[in-house]
């Protein structure tokens, strides 16, 4: 288990995440990460972006579904 503690970061709080945390996570610096709720009424810090996720599930949906449309809109 990794462990955060809080601080002050300017006029906000944030926390510092180590090398361990980084490279468990696969994230570098300026990568934003994200507390989503998890079962059990936990929460879950990911670099994974559920909305973004479902986004392009859609979009995929929508290039498979209408590719005949998408290969004359590219000529």
């Amino acid at each position: 288990m990794l462990t955060f503690k809080l601080t002050t970061v300017g006029a906000s709080e944030g926390f510092i995440v180590n090398k361990e945390a980084k490279a468990k996570l696969g994230v570098q610096k300026g990568d934003a990460l994200y507390l989503t709720e998890a079962p059990g009424g936990g929460y879950r810090l990911t670099p994974y972006n559920p909305d973004f996720a479902r986004q392009m599930a859609l979009a995929e949906q929508i290039m498979h579904d209408d590719r005949e449309i998408l290969r004359v809109l590219a000529k």
